[in-house]
């Protein structure tokens, strides 16, 4: 398979493992489109911007947990799809606007919307597990602290410095 010909069909195989892996195929940011199939076929990433375009913005992985989570991804969002309104709610009136308002901010390269955007999507991703049955809790006491640290630190400056993500 020729990698520059067929994004389709590594975007399916990227999904298998887990839908947002998809974004991986490109560098820089890119969005996950839903499509409108069924089947997902027509869901595809779409890079907005290149690894270039905001090259002084540093993106740190800190893994507080070496232990497999008790909810799988997968497992999580059936769950999730299944029982949580909150989620309804979520795809069908926050994440249109916000999706919106996240590209301007990487368009412009403007830090504060962008972590402010990112950490408010962050919390109610992790409000939507709380209200999934059973519950989901990906956050552990580590991340927890991190994103207190965050918070303060941001807090004492006035404006985001940094912003946490905890997944």
């Amino acid at each position: 398979m020729d990698v520059n010909e067929d994004y389709g069909e590594l975007s399916s195989i990227a999904r298998q493992g887990s839908g947002s892996a998809c974004r991986s195929i490109y560098g820089g940011f890119v969005k996950w489109c839903m499509g409108k199939n069924d089947d997902g076929s027509d869901s595809m990433p779409v890079q907005l911007v290149d690894e270039s375009h905001w090259s002084d913005l540093v993106i740190i992985i800190a893994v507080v947990s070496s232990k497999q989570k008790e909810t799988s991804s997968t497992s999580g969002m059936r769950d999730t799809v299944e029982t949580s309104p909150l989620l309804q709610y979520r795809a069908q009136t926050v994440v249109p606007g916000r999706i919106l308002k996240m590209e301007e901010a990487i368009k412009n390269r403007d830090f504060e919307s962008f972590a402010r955007l990112t950490c408010a999507d962050s919390n109610q991703f992790h409000a939507v597990c709380l209200d999934t049955s059973p519950p989901i809790f990906y956050m552990n006491d580590t991340s927890h602290w991190i994103v207190s640290l965050v918070e303060k630190w941001n807090h004492s400056e006035g404006t985001p410095q940094v912003y946490s993500v905890p997944v």
